[in-house]
């Protein structure tokens, strides 16, 4: 079975780690703006139960399923899939296929007969609520930094797949579990390391990694299984609010239409929403219009994921381009 590689992000003295402290009080991960990008080899699920084995005790250090853009341009480098025009510095990861998943699943209830450091039961009971074909195949069981300070289950789950995945296929597959989607994007941290315990806290999993026996990989749903669905063609949205003005109203038709037909639609997203939030600025567009209209736009594009094209819409809006906004009078 084909290996596969892991991008690790080490953050210069900073801590990607939960703190739990003296009081019981969990404190979350420090904010980390760059890191230093390594990539390492995998060859199968056990080779890669090692490798988490050696991260635990780094608290400095997570991983991402993105793949390294420049193994020049690595070092003290920002986590980004596409170049920001703002700072202009360029991207550093690229989105591509893995045959290692890594599914967060949270928020399900532990039953009081089942103890947190059992993570074989906890793992099971996990296991449950995902498709069967999870139950038939070996697994990593983790338990995340707060997993045993938190009566519910708190385990991420490592499984390696009879062939690569997007992170787009396994939202579609997945997007009815309790499975978190987040750690599907390319550049978002999947936190690996043992939580820091204050003095006289004591670590309630004395072990907090497992690898459960089973199939060497969970046999996935095929690519065309999990295709996005087609483009659904028509003409762009209609915008009905009476207080749009002319202006912002092409401009507002015209972005729908080039997201509606880009190749490249996420980076179309950000870029349509950042001209048009010039608009939103100087009130020629409702910011509510703008989302309703890119919404559906990217969903008749067939971009289906609504709570990515949200964070698309935001960080457009956020971050406005520079241009100016002519000056208009009167309503359409």
């Amino acid at each position: 079975m084909t290996g596969d590689n892991i991008t690790i992000l080490r953050a210069r003295n900073r801590r990607l780690a939960k703190l739990v402290c003296a009081n019981a009080k969990i404190e979350g991960y420090d904010s980390a703006r760059t890191f230093d990008m390594m990539a390492r080899q995998v060859a199968d699920l056990t080779a890669l139960a090692d490798l988490l084995r050696k991260l635990l005790p780094c608290r400095n250090v997570a991983v991402v399923r993105g793949d390294i853009l420049d193994s020049a341009h690595a070092h003290g480098v920002r986590r980004l899939l596409y170049a920001d025009r703002q700072t202009g510095e360029v991207a550093t990861l690229r989105d591509v296929p893995r045959r290692w998943l890594a599914l967060d699943m949270e928020d399900i209830a532990r039953p009081v007969d089942v103890p947190a450091s059992d993570l074989a039961a906890c793992g099971r009971l996990a296991l449950a609520r995902l498709p069967s074909v999870f139950s038939e195949a070996a697994c990593i069981v983790q338990a995340s930094g707060s997993h045993g300070f938190k009566p519910d289950l708190r385990l991420r789950l490592w499984f390696w797949c009879n062939r690569p995945m997007l992170g787009a296929e396994l939202k579609r597959w997945l997007r009815d579990t309790p499975a978190d989607p987040a750690v599907f994007g390319a550049a978002q941290l999947i936190f690996t390391a043992a939580p820091v315990l204050a003095d006289g806290v004591a670590d309630p999993i004395p072990a907090r990694l497992l690898l459960l026996p089973g199939e060497p990989a969970v046999m996935v749903p095929t690519a065309e299984a999990l295709a996005p669905p087609p483009r659904r063609e028509g003409p762009p949205p209609q915008v009905h609010a009476a207080h749009v003005h002319h202006y912002a109203r092409a401009a507002l038709v015209k972005a729908a239409d080039r997201i509606m037909h880009a190749s490249k639609r996420h980076p179309t997203i950000i870029s349509e929403c950042r001209g048009l939030a010039r608009l939103v600025s100087a009130g020629l567009l409702p910011e509510s219009d703008l989302r309703a209209v890119v919404l559906k736009a990217a969903e008749a594009a067939g971009k289906d994921d609504e709570d990515e094209i949200m964070k698309c819409i935001a960080w457009g809006l956020a971050n406005p381009s520079n241009g100016k906004v002519p000056e208009v009078h009167g309503n359409a």
